[in-house]
Order: C-alpha cells, then sequence, then structure tokens
C-alpha cells in the first residue's frame, strides 16, 4: 500500500517549493549564440553542452529557464545577464 505524506511533509514541500526563484532567459535578436553560451557557462555555472541546450530552446521557443535556486543566488546573476545584453527575468 502507497504511503500519503503527511499534512507536516506536504507544507514543508510547499514552503521549499515557494522559496525557489528561476532566470528565465529570452530571445532577442541581437546576441549571437556564442555569446548567449558563453555567458550561461560563465555566469549560470552550466556546462558547454547543457548552455548550448538552453541557447537552442531560447531560440526556437522564445524562452528558457535558466537556473533555478534562491533568491540571494538567482538576484546577482540575473544582473549580470542583463549587464552582458542579454534579455533574463527572475521569478
Amino acid at each position: 500500500m502507497a504511503e500519503f505524506p503527511s499534512i507536516q511533509e506536504q507544507e514543508e514541500t510547499a514552503v521549499m517549493t515557494a522559496s525557489e526563484h528561476h532566470i528565465i532567459l529570452h530571445n532577442d535578436d541581437v546576441n549571437t549564440f556564442d555569446h548567449v553560451i558563453s555567458c550561461l557557462m560563465r555566469i549560470c555555472d552550466q556546462t558547454a553542452e547543457q548552455a548550448e541546450q538552453c541557447a537552442y530552446i531560447v531560440h526556437y521557443n522564445g524562452k528558457c529557464e535558466v537556473k533555478t535556486g534562491s533568491l540571494e543566488d538567482l538576484k546577482p546573476r540575473c544582473t549580470r545577464l542583463l549587464d552582458e545584453g542579454l534579455s533574463a527575468e527572475l521569478v
């Protein structure tokens, strides 16, 4: 028989999920793939493969979640992406 999470476990999961934030990268007609990939590797600590996949997702879908974490960690990263001329938002 499957065990269901307790009310406390459900509440803890809800709090953890609510405290996670995301950097969303948006497509633009200005930046090259190489620049986007380089920024994702340096700023978001992605591997070359991850960064390339994100760049293609952004290109074809218009946006991609590139980093998840705490607000304290993501805020300066998002600012650095914006300083590099990329279109990013923190949600």
